[in-house]
C-alpha cells in the first residue's frame, strides 16, 4: 500500500465505481442515485476508493441550505477499500471539493452520516464539514440484503413505474421485502 499523497484522484464515469461502490459502500447499492460528479481514487492504476456527488435525495431540503438549487450538491457515497492508511478519505474528499470549489457554480456541499449503521460523521468533521443536526427517523424497504428508501415503490420514468419500483413494491406485497425503521441520519455542510 502506498503513502496517501501518492494516491490519484480522477474525475470518471459512474459505470468505472459503480460495482466498487456496490461492493464496499455499507449500502451496498447505488440504485436510484443521479449521479453528477463522480471519482476515483487509485494507487498506481488500481482502484482504492469511490465517490458520488449528485442532485438532494430529498425534495426540497436545498431551500434550507442554498438560495437555489444548483448551489447545493449532496456527497452520495463514499467508500475505500479496508486497508487504506490514515486519511485516505479527508484526501480524497477534499481533492473533490477543490476540483467542485474550481470547476462548478456549487456554494456547499451536503453529507449525511446514518446513525442506522454506527456512523457519526467524524470523516465530515475531519474534512472541516459544519455539524448542522439531526434527520428524523425513517423507514427502508430491505430487500435480497439491499436497502432502498422508502420512495422506490413510487419511482417513476414517463409516467410510468420503473422496473425495479415494480419488483420491489411486488417483493412488500409477496412478504420476500419488509420495512425496517431506521434511526436519524448527522446532517453535515461544507461551504466550498
Amino acid at each position: 500500500m502506498s503513502k496517501v499523497k501518492t494516491y490519484k484522484v480522477e474525475l470518471c464515469n459512474r459505470n468505472e465505481i459503480a460495482d466498487f461502490i456496490e461492493e464496499w459502500h455499507y449500502s451496498k447499492n447505488v440504485n436510484g442515485l443521479i449521479s453528477d460528479y463522480c471519482f476515483k481514487l487509485l494507487d498506481g492504476n488500481t482502484l482504492i476508493g469511490g465517490m458520488i456527488y449528485g442532485r438532494i435525495a430529498m425534495a426540497g431540503v436545498w431551500r434550507k441550505y442554498a438560495s437555489n438549487e444548483t448551489e447545493l450538491t449532496e456527497l452520495r457515497r463514499l467508500c475505500c477499500i479496508d486497508d487504506t492508511p490514515k486519511n485516505t478519505e479527508s484526501y480524497f474528499i477534499g481533492h473533490t471539493l477543490r476540483w467542485l470549489k474550481k470547476n462548478t457554480s456549487i456554494k456547499r456541499v451536503i453529507s449525511y452520516a446514518d446513525a442506522t449503521y454506527g456512523h457519526k460523521g467524524i470523516i465530515y468533521k475531519a474534512s472541516n464539514f459544519m455539524y448542522c443536526g439531526m434527520t428524523a427517523k425513517g423507514r427502508v424497504i430491505m430487500y435480497h440484503g439491499k436497502r432502498y428508501h422508502d420512495k422506490t415503490i413510487r419511482t417513476k420514468y414517463k409516467g410510468k413505474l420503473k422496473p425495479y419500483a415494480v419488483k420491489i413494491k411486488e417483493a412488500l406485497i409477496k412478504g420476500d421485502a419488509e420495512y425496517v425503521n431506521t434511526l436519524g441520519k448527522y446532517i453535515y455542510l461544507y461551504y466550498l
